[in-house]
């Protein structure tokens, strides 16, 4: 396994996030247990939750899931980078309107109580803001995670579906007050999804943060099942896009089928080289997904085959303004 700091921190982390999403609506506890374990094993440190996953009514499962595997001992819970979310609102909340989806420092306070509960742990080394609230203030937000981190309840923050200048003005607030700031940035990005070239990945490479992408297969419209549009898949529900697309995808399917390896691990890899990504975020349902997106990290990709992906999936051309500008 190959690791790197995680932004301007000096956490280290996997090249590749196990994302738990799944854990509960999709994957049952047991094989959810098994899957963690297998990651530990090939040496995956880094795991992504959130305090809503499960959904709806359900929401929390997924960090109930993780804390009785970290029950279990074995030094589970020590080999983790646990990384989980807050923005949501939680049904197992009572606290009226203050559960609206949002940020505030009483949410804050309250949602990481019932994080840290549900994952059985005393503390959570990335507590990342799930989505921007421009209601409430950075000098808010700051201090209900400087009281966090001076608990040591959690060790770093991270921003998720944040903008560029979002980004700017959240890292500007933190220097005023002699705080570390945001060390990292979950977005969406993918070979399919390009637009964060533009602000994002240039805001955070200045800022120090390190981009973890989530669905990084895009919804798995670069997966290797994608043409087949399989029923009761996420890829069978856009069945629509894919044959508006058909031709795209299948300039892929040829030109991974050239390299002897699955669509998947091409574009995982494809986000392995760029130099702004830390972790891509995988989010297996079964063990066989799980162990099949470990070769994403043996994939090399050489100029040509860069070029050539950079054909079939134009990106903005480059950063802002000089994507658009002279």
């Amino acid at each position: 396994m190959q690791y790197s700091y995680l932004g301007k921190s000096g956490l280290k982390v996997s090249k590749l996030c196990l994302g738990t999403m799944n854990f509960g609506p999709e994957t049952d506890e047991k094989e959810a247990f098994r899957i963690m374990d297998a990651a530990l094993d090939a040496g995956i440190n880094f795991f992504d939750t959130a305090n809503v996953y499960g959904w709806g009514e359900h929401s929390g499962l997924t960090e109930k899931i993780i804390g009785k595997w970290f029950k279990q001992g074995g030094g589970r819970r020590e080999r983790v980078v646990l990384a989980t979310k807050v923005y949501g609102s939680m049904h197992d909340q009572t606290d009226g309107p203050n559960d609206d989806a949002g940020l505030s420092a009483y949410k804050i306070r309250r949602h990481l109580e019932g994080s840290l509960q549900r994952l059985q742990t005393d503390h959570i080394e990335l507590y990342q803001m799930h989505h921007v609230d421009p209601v409430i203030s950075w000098e808010e937000l700051w201090g209900a995670f400087e009281v966090s981190i001076a608990q040591g309840k959690i060790g770093y923050v991270g921003s998720s579906n944040f903008a560029g200048w979002q980004i700017a003005v959240a890292q500007s607030a933190a220097k005023q007050r002699h705080f570390l700031g945001l060390i990292s940035e979950q977005h969406k990005y993918s070979l399919n999804c390009r637009f964060p070239e533009l602000e994002v990945l240039p805001a955070a490479q200045n800022l120090g943060l390190g981009i973890i992408p989530w669905s990084p297969l895009d919804g798995g419209l670069l997966g290797r099942n994608a043409l087949k549009k399989l029923e009761g898949t996420r890829t069978g529900n856009n069945a629509a896009y894919i044959d508006q697309h058909q031709e795209q995808l299948e300039q892929f399917a040829t030109l991974c089928r050239e390299l002897g390896e699955p669509q998947d691990n091409v574009a995982l890899a494809w986000l392995l080289a760029n130099p702004a990504v830390t972790a891509p975020i995988i989010g297996p349902r079964t063990m066989e997904q799980f162990e099949s997106t470990l070769g994403a990290l043996e994939v090399t990709l050489d100029e040509s085959t860069m070029k050539r992906l950079d054909e079939i999936f134009p990106g903005p051309g480059g950063h802002a303004p000089n994507a658009y500008a002279w």
